[in-house]
């Protein structure tokens, strides 16, 4: 039913129009009600009209409408008729006392609504003031009246809604004057008296207070002007008289006395005489009297109260005055009051005798008196039948029932008084039997019964006690209990035998006698008992140290009192009081128990007991064991620890109490741990020392100066056992370790710092440092300084300019000077700019700071001053240290910085920027906003909200997440939250699992992984009707008769109704039943009850009941077994007479197919069919029988037999057959005939017909019916016990719609017939659909219309859509679909309910762009939808965006609201494609998606690569390969490899750059590894820059595993090669799989692969020696190769020279070179005195010879472009290096011999890096364009000097030219790999690796002051 309107107002007379549309199957039909009457019967016109409406018709409206699936009410309408009557035609006088409050009201005036009144006076409105009032009920007020206020009121009414008006007739307000008063007159009598009263008003005079109207004396006139006027006043007259004035408005009076003068006194009213009863009050005569009881009254009477019998007598009444004196006499007789003197006395009397009610009374001898009795107000009358007589006043009641119980009186009346007196009847009888008498077992005590029953009708008599009787084992009723207690109801039956049946009744017994006997109980057995004996043969032993084993036996089983469900085992320590511990073994076949986590080496008791489903049973006799031994429980005792020097300590301690070490003493262990490393400890065993009771142990080897933890514990051969408290002590202090971290800084020409920390090993505590310094080989220059221990750092000063100084620093301790740690350092030149810091790290981020720390770039040879950071939000900072913490940032911001360093010369270039950082975050401050209800459901609701901005998030979008609060407005239950996570723009959400038709409360917060926000205000909701959760309670039944219960229950509670009840259903069916249960419905929410009827007898029933409402069904009760009651059976079936002979027949049958009861036989009856019907012979056989004989019969003749089943009820309907006794006999013929006729063919069931073919002699017993069901069904048998005598039957539970076929066959004594031939193709009818479609989706698709999609139950896999169109705006409606053919509908679908009015956006939003802005975010704008696709108020967005490849597992989105088209959607991957798809929405839904459109992020930093190996790993070299990054984040253009020792070698930490371009090369070989050392190398990848580095260690030196140095190195040489050999030398831990052969040149001086992989087998290879460069010496070695690795190297080869470095080679160039020289001097004197000397420069170079003359001749001759073979055949190739041209020496660091040349002059080396690729440099490359020689990169590892080869000392550009190096050789076609050599010396000359030994020296070019790379530079660097 659709909502309508709550109210509706009429005029009178118009047309009322009422409607109640509804939606459901048809036919609906229509009931109208007022005011609960119905107006309208059941029709299907759902509309109500009134063509005039009248005001009777007002009133509460209502519809009803039901259908076959039940009815709904529609909620009511309130109609009022407008209407306006008359005022009443009667005008109104209000009389109000002066100063008084009046009150006029309204005149009566019938109008719907109330009118609006206005007041009038004097035909003047009256305003309202503080004095006059009109009130809500439009009464007029007059506070405090005046004479003023004296006038005509009148009112005038409008009726707003009729618009007309009426006037009331006036009301006066008078208020009454008096004028003139009266005045006290005395006359004369004779005279005339006149009164004076003049008022404004109506006068009415008194006389002695009666109104002279009354007296009507003619004497009296009353004129208006004048007042009063008596005529001829007598003494009568005197009095006082009244002047009233009375008015509408009130009334006033006076009064005034009238003497009469002169006149004698008269009695008016002369006494009489009275008889009065003593004790009452009379007023007898007028008098003087001042006696008590006697009263003169101001009248003249006298008043005697109370009269008494000694009053009676005359009384005289004397009156006197001035005139005179008169009196008068009467009589008082007093008569003595009639009492009742022996009154009636309550009785008890027995049901049936005789009661009598005696009453006597005593009285006046003057008088008569009557009795009458009544009881309880009716009179008691005498029968006609006399068991009813009064007598005498007694009244007689004989054979008393019941009905004379009572309250009688009697009652006596006479004229001296009346008397009555009142006594109750009680008539007694036998107690009635005791009701609903009920047992049950105690709970408490298995032999005992508890009985309760509903007290009795005691027979009007207390009962005296109960009667209890119990019959066991249908034995004897018998008394078990004679006197129970009469006020109870309940009784405890004790002594009972277990496992014995039991029935119970009970009687009562009052003074009466005993009454009936109640119903018998229920016959019940007594529960099980607990076992009356333990368990046997209990046999234990320990099994460790906390466990033992029992084991037992059960107990015998004539004593288990039931059924044997356990034991319980319970145990103690044996010989010690205390509580036992209990095990329960629920398995009874388990007679074992392992009690574990006992008390070590410790005796216990032990006992077993039996337990049934009774209780536990008696224990066993305890037995007693000891557990095994264990370890100790307590530690030593009395432990100390000392330390006796810096390593050892001694521990002393007396052996724990014997009682705890739980077995033998093996030993103690002394524990010795680090105070700050639990886990690392130290044990040191010790031997016990019986015979002392001391015992001492030392533990040494430990840490100098430390705190250590020191424990002791026992151990026994289990284990050990717990340890002493430990004691914290400290070894004694000694010399101090050597300082760490020397290092110098501020490193000036005259001065410099010298920093250090603390020692490692500080063994004490440090009191002072001790600083020496001195130039080496000068002692004289050695300076000492003693520090304090605080001071970690030196400025020296007065130092001597670029001059090597030896410091030395020390640490001092108590106990003397520590290692002394030595350095030496140069001394600077000036200072310079700074460097930009680098490495900028940014740690400590909390939400509102940071701290950034950082690596200072080159202090420009002076001390940093400051440190400025600055921010991308323009915040600076300046810090004086190397960290800084950045404050006051916004919560959770992103941002990054950058920062320069500042010394005495000037600022430093910006370095580059950090890494972007966000701040911590922190709880939203917040709430979303706009929390309304979308949709409620039975079970859930759905709530929108506005989301949090961006901006308010405080955290993480992937942190946040709402959370609801939810809690019932009645407060039943408990409250609720959900978190809504995910999404953070998830702007609804439903709440699922609440109650129906339930109001809720809910809030709303905002909540991330710092915390949650604020609540939200509340808003309220209610979610919908639904089906009953829960089910009647109360449920009950009780069988009426054997074919129908009566049910009864009671509402369900309020909780669990879930909407309006509209009745209830009962499920009942046999019990077994498979089929559906059959239905009743209840109508009515208070109806509780139904009589079921026509069912089967005798039959289990199951019972169920459940509510409904509109939507459906409740869930049903439990179900509640109960059977019909016995009823006499019907007949046996499948009688048959399988053996027939001429004289008997063998009868065989099978029970009735309805016993209606327990069969207790059978009775079998035959006569000759030909004889009287009435004569049969009789045999009765017992209920198992199932055949019989009958025998003595005639032969062939025919005989009747009847068969007949028993029941307790009685003798059953008979089963009847005809059997011939022949032996001749045959199968009989099937039906014939079979036809179906088609009219009675119904969609389930249909009728068959046939004719019953020949039996021949052997009767008929019965037919079997088969179908099959088309097209190609198997036959099935349908019935099998169709009676022989019918010819038709009702073939029922057939399917509709569906082809059949039947076929019969015949079954006689003999057996079965043929089949009889099948009946035509028979279809059943068509029938309702059974099942409603299901609804998918409501969803609006317009404001006027909603699409709904479903699918057929008969079609699940095709969905269909519908449109409904033409619906009301803001509406919600309720869709509800059914299924029909041309037969009726299906049962309705589930309601699905819609709100109509908006709809999802029908377009998508309009021109969109993505745009990338950074490499995580791209920035997406887009336009609003057209409006009029809008479909509603659009209020946001969602952004659907993932990677382009993987939109499953990427897909995500974000919604934005209005009025925003734009936003960045953040946290994305970098360089990567993203699709974008966006959809409008508003409270309808979302409205389609867009297309997509893509955009791909910026690149940015990469990941780091993937992994980092090492192969090829020697004592100097090491083959470095990495991965690709996992996210590359960009293209990748090059690697930077950085390593670097992990500690320092030879004093110095050298760090290695070196970039690799192009992203194909991900290996490096690096050759200057420093053996034995562990190197920690770094890779990097670059794209924009360079991304996070993969780390990994590596030592220089074969791995474990790896083969050792093969042997017996040797060499031979022939004209053309050279051959190596070796032997094989250790193998490792597997197989050598080859050899490689390392040559090193004598130009290079490094090692360097020669021969790849030899295999395995190989001893000996040659090498042509064209492959050799001429002029160069090598060296070679050989290595074995596993798969763990290289091994260890061979002992090098002597380097093989040419024969042109042989000494006699050398002698003879000599002297050829010496003979040369004097020619050529001697051409010189020639020519001397002609030309001068001259130097020649151009193309001539002057060439330091390496090994003479002729070699660096013969080499300058070589053409630069042949090939060098050596390079050629492994594949590897010196890089280019750069020189140190930037740094500048002074000349005495210059070693006199570099690469074996004699350099006379200094050398200042310059060259730009080089950074190779694959791009840049080929091999055509190098043998075009030769490139320069450089200096190995071990220059760089000093970070000030890292990639700074292009700069240049200041003062020393310009002043030479670049150092020239030209390579000697290049390779053919092989690609270029790039290799890194560094290398120390300590003495030798260093040679760049590939180069040549010769130096080209241009003299120009090499001005004084420069120098030449000094021997060892690279441990200065």
């Amino acid at each position: 039913v659709k909502c309508g309107r709550g109210q509706q107002v009429v005029l009178e007379g118009n047309r009322l129009v009422l409607t109640c549309p509804a939606g459901g199957s048809w036919p609906l039909q229509y009931r109208w009600t007022l005011n609960n009457s119905n107006i309208t019967d059941w029709t299907s016109q759902y509309r109500l009209s009134i063509p005039s409406l009248k005001r009777t018709d007002a009133g509460l409206y209502q519809c009803i409408v039901r259908n076959r699936m039940g009815a709904v009410m529609h909620r009511r309408t309130d109609v009022h008729v407008a209407f306006m009557g008359s005022f009443s035609a009667e005008e109104q006088r209000k009389t109000a006392t002066q100063g008084k409050a009046a009150i006029i009201s309204l005149p009566p005036l019938p109008s719907f609504p109330q009118p609006l009144v206005t007041w009038y006076k004097d035909g003047h409105k009256i305003i309202p003031n503080n004095r006059i009032a009109i009130t809500l009920d439009n009464q007029l007020v007059v506070l405090a009246t005046t004479a003023a206020d004296a006038g005509r009121y009148h009112v005038e009414a409008v009726n707003e809604m009729t618009g007309e008006n009426a006037t009331s007739p006036a009301s006066e307000l008078v208020a009454p004057a008096m004028v003139i008063g009266p005045k006290n007159t005395t006359v004369v009598a004779g005279k005339e008296a006149t009164m004076e009263c003049i008022a404004n008003a109506r006068i009415e005079w008194y006389k002695d207070a009666v109104p002279l109207s009354i007296l009507a004396n003619p004497r009296y006139k009353v004129n208006a002007a004048t007042g009063l006027t008596v005529r001829r006043v007598q003494p009568g007259d005197g009095g006082i008289f009244q002047c009233f004035a009375r008015s509408p408005a009130g009334e006033t009076q006076a009064h005034t006395e009238l003497l009469v003068s002169s006149v004698a006194p008269t009695l008016t009213f002369p006494p009489s005489d009275q008889t009065v009863t003593d004790g009452d009050t009379r007023i007898v005569a007028s008098g003087s009297v001042q006696v008590p009881r006697f009263l003169l009254l101001q009248s003249g009477g006298l008043q005697i109260q109370p009269v008494s019998f000694q009053d009676s007598g005359d009384f005289t009444c004397i009156a006197t005055n001035t005139e005179g004196t008169t009196n008068a006499s009467a009589t008082l007789t007093v008569w003595t009051r009639s009492v009742i003197s022996v009154p009636p006395v309550d009785q008890r009397v027995i049901k049936g005798t005789t009661a009598v009610l005696d009453c006597n009374a005593t009285h006046d001898s003057r008088i008569n008196i009557s009795f009458n009795w009544d009881r309880s107000g009716v009179a008691v009358l005498s029968s006609s039948g006399g068991r009813v007589s009064i007598r005498q006043g007694s009244l007689t009641i004989s054979q008393t029932w019941s009905g004379d119980i009572g309250d009688y009186t009697c009652t006596v009346t006479s004229k001296a008084g009346n008397d009555s007196r009142s006594v109750r009847l009680e008539v007694i009888e036998l107690p009635h039997s005791p009701r609903s008498l009920t047992a049950r077992l105690n709970d408490s005590d298995s032999r005992s019964v508890h009985l309760s029953w509903l007290r009795p009708f005691d027979g009007n008599s207390p009962l005296l006690h109960y009667v209890l009787e119990l019959s066991e084992n249908n034995s004897p009723w018998k008394v078990y209990l004679s006197e129970v207690d009469p006020s109870v109801t309940e009784v405890s039956v004790g002594g009972l035998t277990p496992a014995r049946t039991y029935q119970f009744r009970l009687c009562a017994v009052n003074q009466v006698g005993r009454g009936q006997y109640s119903a018998e109980t229920q016959r019940m057995m007594l529960r099980e008992e607990a076992p009356s004996a333990p368990p046997n043969n209990i046999v234990a032993s320990g099994r460790t140290n906390q466990s033992i084993m029992v084991q037992w036996q059960p107990p015998p089983e004539s004593e288990l009192n039931g059924v044997l469900r356990g034991y319980v085992l319970r145990y103690r320590l044996a010989g010690l009081p205390g509580d036992y511990q209990e095990k329960n073994i629920s398995s009874p076949e388990t007679n074992y128990c392992l009690l574990k986590d006992l008390i070590i080496w410790t005796q216990y008791q032990i006992q077993v007991a039996a337990y049934t489903g009774a209780g536990l049973g008696v224990y066993s006799s305890p037995v007693t064991e000891y557990t095994l031994q264990g370890v100790p429980t307590a530690p030593p005792q009395e432990v100390e620890v000392v330390a006796i020097n810096s390593t050892t300590i001694r521990f002393t301690w007396n052996p724990p109490p014997q009682q705890f070490i739980n077995g033998i003493n093996q030993g103690y262990k002394l524990l010795v741990w680090l105070e700050q490393s639990p886990e690392d400890v130290t044990v040191v065993t010790i031997t016990p020392d019986y015979p002392s009771s001391r015992h001492t142990g030392l533990v040494s080897g430990l840490r100098k100066f430390t705190w250590y933890y020191g424990s002791i514990l026992c151990f026994t051969t289990p284990g050990d056992g717990p340890r002493s408290p430990p004691n914290l002590l400290q070894t004694h202090e000694d010399k101090p370790g050597p300082v760490r971290q020397l290092s110098f800084t501020e490193i000036l020409d005259k001065s410099l710092r010298v920093s250090w920390a603390e020692p490692e090993e500080k063994n004490g505590i440090i009191t002072g440092y001790t600083l020496w310094w001195e130039v080496p080989g000068a002692e004289s220059s050695r300076a000492e300084r003693s520090l304090s221990n605080s001071t970690l750092q030196f400025q020296l000063t007065g130092l001597t300019s670029t001059t090597t100084y030896t410091i030395q620093v020390a640490a001092l301790t108590a106990a003397g000077q520590g290692v002394v740690t030595s350095s030496t350092i140069s001394t600077g030149v000036p200072p310079e700019l700074p460097g930009a810091p680098s490495n900028l790290v940014i740690s400590n981020i909390s939400p509102r700071a940071a701290t950034l720390r950082f690596r200072p770039g080159s202090d420009g040879k002076t001390a940093i001053s400051r440190w400025i950071v600055e921010g991308q939000v323009s915040v600076c900072f300046t810090c004086m240290c190397a960290s800084v913490t950045l404050c006051l940032l916004p919560f959770f911001w992103t941002d990054q910085f950058r920062m320069q360093q500042v010394n005495i010369v000037g600022a430093s270039p910006m370095s580059a920027t950090s890494r972007l950082i966000q701040t911590l975050q922190a709880a939203p401050d917040t709430h979303p906003s706009n929390l309304n209800l979308v949709s409620a459901t039975q079970t859930s609701l759905c709530f929108s909200w506005k989301p949090l901005p961006e901006s308010e998030y405080n955290s993480s979008p992937e942190t946040m997440g709402y959370r609801l609060r939810v809690w019932r407005t009645d407060g039943d239950g408990e409250d609720r939250t959900d978190d809504v996570k995910g999404d953070v723009g998830t702007t609804e959400v439903t709440i699922e699992g609440l109650s129906p038709w339930t109001q809720y409360q809910v809030q709303i917060q905002a909540f991330n992984s710092i915390g949650a926000g604020p609540w939200s205000p509340t808003a309220a909701a209610l979610t919908a009707e639904s089906v009953p959760s829960g089910y009647p309670l109360n449920v009950s039944a009780e069988a009426v008769s054997s074919s129908r219960i009566m049910l009864t229950w009671s509402t369900l509670p309020r909780s669990q109704r879930n909407g309006v009840i509209l009745g209830y259903k009962v499920w009942y069916d046999e019990k077994d039943s498979e089929g559906s249960p059959k239905v009743q419905v209840v109508e009515g929410e208070g109806n509780f009850s139904l009589l079921l009827g026509a069912l089967q007898k005798y039959t289990m029933y199951v019972l169920r009941v459940l509510a409904f409402t509109r939507l459906g069904d409740g869930p049903p009760s439990n179900p509640i077994l109960l059977r019909t009651k016995e009823d006499v059976p019907g007949p046996p079936v499948r009688m048959v007479f399988p053996e027939v002979r001429s004289t008997s027949v063998r009868v065989v049958w099978q029970p009735p197919a309805f016993p209606n009861g327990i069969i207790l036989g059978y009775q079998i009856s035959y006569r000759l069919d030909s004889r009287n019907p009435l004569r049969w012979t009789t045999v009765e056989v017992g209920s198992n029988a199932r055949q019989f004989t009958v025998t003595g019969l005639s032969s062939e003749q025919t005989y009747r037999f009847q068969l007949t089943a028993r029941t307790a009820v009685g003798w059953g309907e008979p089963q009847d057959a005809l059997v011939v006794t022949t032996e001749r006999r045959e199968r009989p013929v099937p039906p014939r005939k079979l036809s179906v006729p088609q009219d009675e063919v119904e969609s389930c069931r249909l009728h068959l017909y046939w004719f019953a073919g020949s039996s021949g002699s052997c009767p008929l017993r019965y037919f079997t019916l088969q179908f099959m069901e088309l097209p190609s069904g198997p036959w099935k048998t349908h019935t099998a016990d169709i009676p022989h005598n019918v010819t038709s039957w009702t073939i029922d539970r057939l399917k509709p719609f569906t082809s059949y076929k039947f076929r019969m066959f015949s079954t006689n004594d003999v057996g079965d017939s043929v089949l009889s031939k099948e009946t035509e193709t028979v279809t059943t009818l068509q029938d309702v659909p059974n099942e409603p479609p299901v609804i998918l989706s409501v969803k609006p698709f317009t404001t006027t219309s909603v699409l709904v999609q479903w699918k057929s139950f008969y079609s699940p896999k095709t969905n269909v859509c519908c449109l409904f169109a033409e619906l009301k705006k803001f509406k919600r409606y309720q869709i509800v679909m059914t299924s029909y053919n041309i037969i009726g509908e299906s049962p309705p679908s589930d309601p699905i309910e819609v709100s109509v009015g908006e709809a999802a956006p029908s377009v998508a939003p309009q021109s969109i762009k993505v745009s990338a802005v950074s490499p995580s975010s791209l920035e997406v704008t887009w336009d609003t939808p057209p409006l009029e696709t809008q479909n509603g108020l659009i209020q946001g967005y969602k952004i659907h965006y993932w990677e382009r490849e993987n939109q499953n597992q990427s897909e995500k989105v974000k919604v934005i609201f209005v009025p925003d088209t734009r936003v960045h959607l953040t946290n994305l991957s970098s360089y990567t494609p993203y699709l974008v798809t966006l959809t409008a929405f508003n409270t309808a839904g979302d409205g389609p998606p867009s297309d997509p459109r893509g955009a791909r992020t910026l690149q940015s930093a990469p990941s780091q690569p993937n992994y980092l190996s090492f192969s090829e790993v020697t004592g100097g070299s090491v083959n470095v390969s990495w991965g690709t990054p996992l996210t590359p984040n960009g293209q990748v253009e090059g690697y930077r490899v950085i390593y670097h020792p992990t500690a320092p070698v030879q004093g110095v930490s050298k760090v290695v750059t070196v970039d690799v371009k192009g992203s194909w090369q991900r290996w490096l070989k690096v050759r200057d590894l420093v053996r034995g050392s562990i190197y920690t190398f770094s890779v990097q990848a670059l794209t924009v820059s360079y991304g996070p580095p993969i780390q990994a260690n590596v030592t220089a030196q074969p791995v474990k595993g790896t083969p050792g140095a093969p042997m017996d190195m040797s060499i031979t040489k022939t004209s053309s090669a050279l051959t190596i050999h070796w032997s094989e030398g250790e193998v490792g831990s597997a197989p050598v799989m080859g050899y490689v052969i390392e040559a090193r040149p004598s130009d290079e001086g490094v090692w360097d692969s020669f021969i790849r992989l030899l295999p395995p087998s190989s001893r000996s290879v040659s090498v042509p020696l064209e492959r050799l460069r001429s002029g160069i010496s090598y060296e070679f070695r050989v290595i074995a190769v596993n798969r763990h690795g290289y091994g260890q190297p061979s002992t090098p080869s002597v380097a093989l020279r040419p024969f042109y470095e042989e000494w006699w080679f050398l002698l003879v160039m000599a002297l050829v070179g010496l003979i040369l020289i004097l020619v050529l001097v001697f051409a010189l004197l020639l020519h001397g005195h002609s030309t001068k000397y001259k130097t020649c420069g151009t193309g001539l170079h002057l060439l330091t010879l390496d090994n003479g003359g002729f070699t660096a001749l013969e080499l300058n001759s070589r053409t630069l472009n042949t090939k060098n073979s050596f390079l050629k055949k492994n594949g590897t190739r010196s890089p280019p290096r750069p020189s140190p041209g930037g740094l500048h020496y002074s000349d005495d660091d210059i070693c006199n011999n570099y690469n074996g040349a004699v350099l006379t002059e200094s050398t200042t080396l310059t060259e730009k890096p080089t950074e190779v690729s694959e791009s840049e440099l080929t091999d055509s490359d190098y043998e075009d364009e030769q490139p320069k020689h450089s200096f190995v990169n071990h220059y760089m590892s000093d970070p000030t000097y890292y990639n700074s080869w292009k700069r240049q000392p200041k003062g020393l550009k310009g002043m030479a030219a670049p150092f020239g190096y030209e390579e000697c050789a290049t390779a053919d076609t092989e690609p270029y790999y790039q290799t890194v050599v560094t290398q120390h010396s300590t003495g030798g000359a260093y040679t760049p690796t590939g180069q040549p030994a010769h130096t080209h020296v241009n003299p120009n070019t090499n001005p004084p002051g420069s120098r030449t790379p000094v021997t060892g530079f690279s441990s200065f660097v």
